[in-house]
């Protein structure tokens, strides 16, 4: 029997601003709670947030391309026009990401412009403060071709395995898995969605019990 996971809500986080130190909440927040080899699942808006990764909103269709490194397609509609892009990032979303829920009214927020890397920053900060080693993932919403609804996946991620590479190992049966790579990452940060979200308030959640590397 595998050992068993929790995923709780992170209280305690006030509204981030730019130039905010986030590590610093964040470690306020975590102090007493956190245990070695808990992942901290952190919705990217708030990462934005603290970098100042703000514009304003009148110019949301100029913040999208100049987001965005290749057109993969387009859809007009009564509302506008929805463009899926890759980002400079190589994610491949809505919008490259740009997004006016929760940051103040007539402004956007952008993605971090490097989220592996604050990720990493957030790591090394937490693990600095609080003494025991810890996963970061960064989270932010996707949706998915030719299905309803969206799902949180992780866009950066530090201190843990992303992927589970399974290639070459056998299945249950004896057959050589040839192209079987979990996405692991992708996976806690859809998990954590169910506990956090965009009308909570709680942009973080802890995932504990799958043991940080």
């Amino acid at each position: 029997m595998s050992d068993p996971i929790s995923i709780f809500a992170l209280d305690g986080i006030p509204e981030i601003h730019p130039g905010d130190d986030l590590a610093q909440l964040l470690g306020d927040a975590l102090e007493g709670t956190i245990e070695a080899g808990d992942i901290l699942v952190i919705t990217s808006k708030i990462v934005s947030k603290a970098e100042g990764r703000i514009v304003e909103a009148a110019d949301r269709e100029g913040a999208i391309t100049a987001e965005t490194k290749r057109l993969v397609a387009s859809r007009v509609h009564k509302g506008g026009t929805t463009r899926i892009v890759e980002t400079h990032l190589g994610l491949v979303m809505a919008a490259a990401g740009v997004d006016a829920s929760n940051v103040p009214d007539g402004t956007i927020a952008l993605l971090p412009v490097d989220p592996d890397a604050s990720a990493r920053a957030l790591a090394t900060a937490l693990r600095a403060r609080l003494g025991v080693a810890v996963g970061v993932i960064l989270s932010d919403t996707f949706g998915r071709p030719w299905r309803d609804g969206q799902t949180d996946v992780a866009i950066g991620a530090a201190g843990l395995h992303v992927v589970d590479d399974l290639r070459g190992s056998t299945d249950a049966q004896g057959r050589v898995l040839e192209v079987t790579v979990p996405a692991i990452a992708d996976e806690i940060a859809g998990a954590a969605d169910l506990v956090k979200g965009k009308s909570t308030g709680r942009p973080v959640a802890v995932v504990r019990g799958l043991a940080a590397s």
